[in-house]
């Protein structure tokens, strides 16, 4: 592989870490709300396919993008009302509403299925593109993946560089406080479930109108995306900066799982296909492992230089979930 084809091949990381991205904040700002939208995995996929299904009856990638996104803000307004308002386990409806989104985008996307549709394209910026590496790399994408690096700078500076995002943040971890101060929480908790609904939503379009256009039904190979999504935000430590390189982390390793396939010919591709979950799933593990009492005995094994060294680094791995996380608020 040449350093031109490897350069291109590395600008396709970042564009299929594109989606991934959008979802991911958009579940970090609802969860810093306090509300836990489970419905990631349905979410994404009727987005995609509700999106694609617009686009191609207006032919219109805009109104296919307004429709995802109006999607994934429907689907998080009903995680809000059933929690928030009829005081519903979180957990139990983001689940249920999982499996409920999934089954129905394969239902109501069979009319459409493997049908040729509009698409988004790239949009080279003229001199930048031109710069070695830098060019190829972050200056020959689409929109959507532009708008991608502009919304982990946005995010990260909104949630912790803003007095509305003070606010965000307080209602995750002392709603009651907030309250005491003026904010009406309740109703800013809908708000950021819709907002990071909404966000998340995007990531459907990215898919069917860019990463993987069209819309194939059960072998668009978007189901378990969403549960990725949700691990990637806990790894992120609900934090924008921290979040990208998890996803970027994700689409690495499916991209090297499709490099290695041809040098692997004794491995089936299947594992290839399937190895970036369970090493998302083992990258996880280490989030909190640092926490745990038999790791502390173990360390205590080691010697003083070696401890110090593992242990900064599980501290820096280390992430506490907002404190209020999944609790709606109730007015005492």
């Amino acid at each position: 592989m040449n350093n031109s084809v490897l350069l291109v091949s590395l600008g396709g990381v970042l564009a299929s870490a594109a989606p991934i991205l959008f979802a991911v904040i958009g579940e970090t700002i609802s969860e810093r709300a306090g509300v836990l939208n489970l419905s990631m995995n349905g979410l994404i996929l009727i987005a995609a396919m509700g999106s694609f299904a617009v686009a191609l009856a207006t032919n219109s990638v805009v109104l296919g993008f307004v429709a995802g996104a109006a999607i994934g803000g429907l689907v998080a307004l009903v995680v809000a009302f059933a929690s928030l308002t009829l005081g519903q386990s979180q957990v139990a409806v983001g689940f249920v509403l999982a499996m409920l989104c999934r089954d129905l985008s394969y239902f109501l996307g069979s009319p459409i299925m493997g049908k040729v549709g509009p698409r988004i394209s790239q949009v080279p910026i003229p001199l930048l593109d031109r710069i070695p590496i830098l060019g190829p790399l972050f200056f020959q994408q689409d929109v959507m993946t532009y708008l991608s690096f502009v919304l982990i700078f946005a995010a990260w500076f909104f949630i912790f560089r803003t007095r509305p995002g003070l606010v965000l943040r307080g209602m995750g971890e002392k709603p009651a406080a907030a309250y005491i101060r003026g904010e009406n929480v309740s109703r800013l908790q809908y708000v950021y479930a819709i907002v990071g609904g909404a966000i998340a939503g995007l990531a459907g379009p990215i898919y069917s109108l860019s990463v993987k256009a069209g819309w194939k039904g059960t072998i668009s190979g978007l189901d378990g995306i969403g549960w990725i999504v949700l691990s990637i935000t806990i790894f992120g430590g609900w934090n924008p900066f921290r979040a990208a390189i998890g996803a970027y982390l994700f689409a690495l390793l499916q991209w090297l799982g499709l490099v290695l396939q041809p040098s692997l010919p004794s491995v089936p591709s299947q594992v290839l296909q399937v190895a970036p979950f369970p090493l998302m799933i083992l990258t996880l593990l280490l989030v909190n492992i640092g926490s745990a009492e038999w790791v502390d005995r173990t360390l205590a094994r080691l010697p003083e230089n070696v401890r110090k060294d593992i242990s900064r680094v599980l501290r820096a791995l280390n992430a506490k979930p907002p404190a209020s996380l999944g609790e709606p608020f109730k007015k005492e």
